[in-house]
């Protein structure tokens, strides 16, 4: 398929207008997955580092375990002790990882595994009887003595593919072993007295570890974080049950003046906002993930559980069931709405369980993507009458969309594309181009004035939904400002895209401020009880 490619400049507004198209939430995005909630992946980030002192790095979080509502005890969100969680990163664009850090965790009680007990009964007519509750007490900054259930985790650092590479166990400096501790969820203030004194207690449990080739320290954290992402999720899923145009002369503006009966902006339309999820991050300098490539990585995670699973039929806690067999993928994520909107409902699982370099077998759902063609069905006669026009459809008409495959499998030359062009769902972080404070942060990227937002990788202040729909519309398109000038990016024609300029949007805003400005940047997890 021959690829257009107009100038460098307006391919960096056309990437990260599409880029942000791929990046929205991954909840229960495929009916296999949807069984396996500790192994769902739901956001990935790929970003340069903007916590001050640390332009050098690269951050990677990979979230799991989606929609966790903060007081789901008594057992909360542990990770699968049979699972493989992965973040891979390629270096030169071949599409395959030329380097994996890879999870594996264990649960254990307390007492040796016995779990604390409390004496119960008279004298004379006494039990030893374990309790029911992950902790029995208060919890604070290095005092775990109430803590009845905990989990640690191995990281293993894989050079070359993951099945077939050189893998060296990271060391816990605190510990001189291979065990990573992984804080509690934050179950709430009873126990952990404030939002304060959790953050002060999960700081504990972020290490810096050594990286075999790396001249520098690198940190990782695991942990419950409050879920990062804000998405209309419910009503979008409802066939999209809100008119998805600003309601509003400009977002935020209050003044109603845009698109009749368009929602407007308003964080009640976040779905999201008293969800947690679990994150899996990693800070690494750029030196030791870029390699012998352009400085562009390709990134994206993935979890795997061994080919099969026995019950135990009398279940322990150390032993509920058996695994064994070949490591075998049931999650992918590298730009979730390509498997959640993208992907046919019938290949969704064969997305789960796929390679970046086997990413030619989904070509037509790019080429041809659905999406467009359902937003029309939904809505054409609506705009039609609210507007009393008569277009014939909503959805752009240039096909194949080879705008749509440069974004989505191969990078844009000068911006997101690296040595070896490889058609590969990956996201794709230039880490050549310095983060951006978080203070100074645009939340639309590129085209908000933003080189370090996308295409450049994803940060968690990134707002992605509505430019996603108003891409996916057709809005390249149309000219695009850039620096200030209307630009024709020769991707598409006007006429091809009939509301390519329209304002889509699900009124949940998103900006950087809603996080932390340092490692691991996901703010503090919602508590379980106030």
């Amino acid at each position: 398929m021959k690829l257009l490619t107009p100038s460098l400049v307006a391919l960096a507004v056309c990437s990260t207008l599409f880029s942000t198209a791929s990046d929205a939430s991954s909840h229960r995005e495929a009916p296999n997955i949807a069984r396996f909630a500790a192994l769902d992946s739901t956001d990935f980030y790929a970003f340069n580092s903007y916590e001050e002192g640390r332009g050098e790095y690269v951050t990677l979080i990979a979230n799991y375990i989606p929609l966790q509502d903060a007081y789901g005890g008594p057992n909360y969100f542990a990770m699968d002790p049979d699972a493989t969680y992965s973040i891979h990163i390629d270096s030169d664009g071949d599409a395959i990882e030329d380097m994996t850090f890879a999870f594996n965790f264990k649960s254990m009680l307390a007492q040796d595994n016995e779990g604390i007990a409390l004496t119960v009964g008279p004298e004379g007519n006494q039990r030893t009887v374990a309790v029911p509750l992950k902790n029995i007490g208060g919890i604070a900054p290095g005092n775990n003595a109430a803590v009845n259930f905990s989990e640690s985790y191995s990281v293993s650092v894989i050079t070359g593919p993951q099945r077939t590479g050189t893998k060296t166990m990271l060391t816990n400096p605190m510990t001189n072993t291979n065990d990573f501790g992984k804080p509690l969820d934050y179950v709430g203030n009873k126990t952990f007295s404030s939002m304060e004194n959790y953050q002060a207690y999960a700081d504990q449990f972020v290490y810096q570890v050594s990286i075999p080739g790396c001249d520098s320290m690198a940190k990782v954290f695991v942990g419950q974080r409050k879920d990062p992402f804000v998405v209309n999720l419910g009503k979008t899923f409802d066939l999209v049950n809100y008119v998805p145009v600003e309601g509003d002369s400009a977002p935020g503006a209050g003044d109603g003046e845009g698109f009749p009966g368009g929602i407007t902006q308003d964080d009640s339309n976040d779905d999201l906002a008293d969800k947690n999820v679990t994150s899996i991050a990693v800070e690494v300098p750029k030196a030791c993930v870029t390699g012998e490539g352009n400085g562009t990585i390709g990134t994206w995670t993935t979890a795997s559980l061994p080919q099969a699973r026995i019950l135990n039929p009398n279940a322990t806690f150390e032993k509920p069931s058996v695994s064994g067999g070949a490591l075998t993928q049931v999650s992918r994520l590298g730009n979730p709405l390509v498997n959640e909107l993208v992907i046919g409902l019938k290949d969704k699982d064969s997305f789960s369980s796929s390679h970046p370099q086997n990413d030619g077998q989904f070509i037509d759902y790019v080429t041809h993507p659905s999406l467009p063609e359902l937003l029309n069905i939904l809505f054409k006669d609506a705009v039609n009458t609210t507007l009393g026009t008569n277009m014939e459809t909503l959805a752009p008409t240039n096909f194949p969309r080879n705008d749509l495959v440069t974004a989505f499998l191969t990078g844009f030359p000068g911006v997101n594309q690296q040595a070896t062009v490889t058609g590969a769902e990956m996201l794709r972080l230039n880490t050549g181009i310095a983060a951006t404070a978080q203070a100074d942060q645009s939340a639309f990227g590129v085209a908000g004035n933003d080189l370090a937002g996308f295409p450049n990788g994803r940060r968690p202040g990134d707002d992605v939904v509505d430019i996603a729909l108003r891409v996916v519309m057709g809005r390249l398109c149309h000219p695009v400002p850039v620096n200030g000038t209307d630009t024709d990016l020769g991707l598409c024609a006007p006429e091809d895209a009939n509301t390519g300029l329209v304002p889509f949007t699900d009124g949940a805003p998103l900006d950087a401020t809603m996080m932390d400005a340092s490692f691991p940047y996901l703010a503090t997890p919602l508590a379980g009880s106030k």
